[in-house]
């Protein structure tokens, strides 16, 4: 039996009335370039969620690499080279149809999170590909944001979560497995361990190489 969601909320004053006055710091911390602290957060950031919408729907995609795999190109644009996935390329194809995308990037260690707002463009530009080389690996493709709305986000989401408290952590034992999750979706006829040989495999083969298909370099 499906839920039903009752009680709609679909007015904004309705929405707006059922939370309190937004704060004067809350409210004009929004900028729309990339001054020296969110330069300074950038560089530090190994993990993003880079979130699309379009004609393929709606995703919200995990991108990582190390301290300095995103790049600012100048006060209103970064970039971040793409690297080996699942070739779904499902946020590329809302790319091609709608531009406008949200990032969420994430410093370890740190509950505050940066979130920048704008307009991405799929590049295969060899300035950008350049710029977004890391470690000797150039990207075939990357993605370039222009950013139009920028802003710090308060850490009560992760320390409501326990993010970076290992102590609140499950135990291996207790984690749901993605081999089992992947047995159960597919209803495959092959043990999850199987499975899960065959994640650490890919993951071991492909975790660094480029996205996409083109001229290897230093992953060759």
């Amino acid at each position: 039996m499906r839920v039903s969601f009752d009680a709609a909320i679909t007015d904004e004053q309705v929405l707006r009335s059922l939370y309190r006055h937004v704060s004067r710091v809350a409210r004009d911390k929004e900028i729309d370039h990339l001054d020296d602290g969110a330069r300074d957060f950038l560089a530090a950031t190994t993990f993003l969620v880079l979130a699309t919408s379009g004609g393929h729907g709606t995703d919200a995609s995990p991108r990582g690499g190390p301290a300095g795999f995103v790049t600012v190109l100048d006060d209103h644009g970064l970039a971040f080279g793409d690297l080996s996935g699942n070739n779904r390329v499902d946020s590329h194809t809302n790319l091609v149809s709608q531009p406008e995308v949200g990032v969420l990037f994430v410093v370890p260690g740190m509950d505050e999170t940066l979130r920048v707002n704008g307009r991405a463009t799929l590049t295969t530009d060899p300035a950008v590909l350049d710029a977004t080389t890391v470690d000797g690996r150039r990207p075939h493709i990357a993605i370039g944001v222009d950013v139009e709305r920028c802003y710090i986000h308060c850490g009560k989401a992760l320390r409501r979560g326990g993010l970076w408290e290992p102590s609140t952590w499950p135990s291996a034992e207790a984690r749901p497995s993605a081999a089992c999750i992947l047995h159960d979706h597919l209803q495959l006829d092959v043990e999850p361990s199987v499975l899960q040989t065959s994640l650490e495999a890919d993951y071991e083969a492909t975790l660094w190489q480029p996205g996409g298909v083109g001229r290897r370099t230093s992953d060759a």
